[in-house]
């Protein structure tokens, strides 16, 4: 298929530069995928949709202040450290060595320091650079632990379409709406951001109607920003990203398979997750799922056969990208696009900070 085939017209004003004024209260576009009936409801209708024979996985990864802006040491020149995943070289320095994407006005250097922090509390050592533009293994120098550092001098590593003036009041607001209710473990540079959604009201209404809800994680990377740069989406490649799928978890997932549930899946980074432990060979011998750990770099685009997902909550996501091909394989091509149009139509606020749509 072509990547022009997943592009739509998208009025710039209807890009969300903040979150809701309140958590819960954002629309959600529902996709019937057997009929291609769309209804205009809230998030807090959620529950109306899914029922106790049925399952809500979450993903319950932990986006950190990930994006640094400081200066170099020898000058005054700005460089900018987005931290992409942990390398460590040895078992000392676990926390310690990242792999990260550098940002700068003059040539990066191996060896180069870059200091952050009023009084360069927390410095940054080039090691040497990585395939891929501005990519450098670094080692960070600090005599406090990194993610107190981090949590003092980092910033919230906001989607790139959302431009603001970066003010402390944002930081503050970034701090606590990107990032879901239920985030455990800390590893994502950017938030599963359907999750956004759900608030404690929703999940007791959830637990009242007998539904239950498991977790797995997979932490997100800066490449679920990529563009999809290739003619024919075929030749994309997807980054790897590491995930958990816990025992229960995929024990949970098993049972509600095999009474004729209907798994539902909270976000792009739930359906991979799950649908790469699927996939797996020797998978099927036993369990649909297993449990345990590993790395996904799955991409899924029309014709793909779901194996696990039945149900979907998702945002709008952006013309031709990988995210809007994986919603497309789940409810077809042309009705996601139709479902896109009336969004933009009934004014639905797009992407990270938006409105939602759940697919059924």
């Amino acid at each position: 298929m072509k990547t022009s085939q997943f592009w739509y017209p998208l009025p710039e004003r209807l890009i969300a530069q903040h979150p809701a004024e309140k958590r819960g209260t954002e629309k959600m576009l529902v996709l019937h995928r057997d009929t291609g009936v769309l209804e205009h409801r809230h998030i807090g209708d959620f529950p109306d949709y899914i029922t106790p024979d049925d399952l809500l996985v979450v993903n319950d990864t932990k986006v950190f202040p990930a994006r640094l802006i400081g200066k170099w040491e020898d000058s005054d020149g700005q460089l900018e450290v987005l931290m992409v995943n942990a390398a460590p070289e040895a078992e000392t320095e676990r926390e310690l060595v990242w792999n990260c994407i550098l940002g700068s006005g003059r040539k990066c250097r191996e060896g180069q320091i870059g200091v952050f922090g009023p009084r360069g509390e927390l410095k940054v050592k080039l090691l040497k650079p990585l395939s891929g533009i501005g990519m450098w293994k670094v080692e960070f120098l600090c005599e406090r632990p990194l993610m107190d550092l981090l949590d003092e001098f980092g910033h919230t590593p906001v989607p790139p379409y959302v431009k603001r003036e970066g003010t402390r009041e944002e930081e503050l607001e970034d701090r606590e709406r990107y990032q879901t209710i239920y985030a455990k473990h800390v590893g994502s540079v950017a938030a599963p951001t359907a999750g956004l959604h759900f608030t404690e009201e929703i999940f007791r209404r959830l637990d009242e109607k007998g539904v239950k809800r498991v977790a797995v994680t997979l932490h997100v990377g800066p490449g679920t920003f990529r563009p999809v740069k290739a003619e024919n989406i075929e030749d994309h490649q997807m980054d790897f990203e590491a995930f958990t799928v816990p025992p229960e978890a995929a024990e949970a997932i098993n049972a509600c398979k095999a009474r004729g549930g209907r798994v539902f899946c909270c976000g792009s980074t739930t359906v991979r997750t799950l649908e790469t432990v699927a996939s797996r060979e020797g998978a099927h011998a036993g369990e649909l799922i297993v449990p345990g750990s590993g790395a996904s770099n799955i991409f899924i685009y029309p014709p793909y056969r779901f194996k696990v997902c039945d149900a979907m909550l998702t945002n709008f996501h952006l013309p031709q990208s990988t995210l809007l091909m994986m919603t497309s394989a789940l409810a077809g091509r042309e009705r996601m696009l139709c479902a896109y149009a009336m969004a933009v139509k009934a004014e639905y606020k797009f992407f990270s900070y938006g409105d939602c749509m759940l697919i059924v």
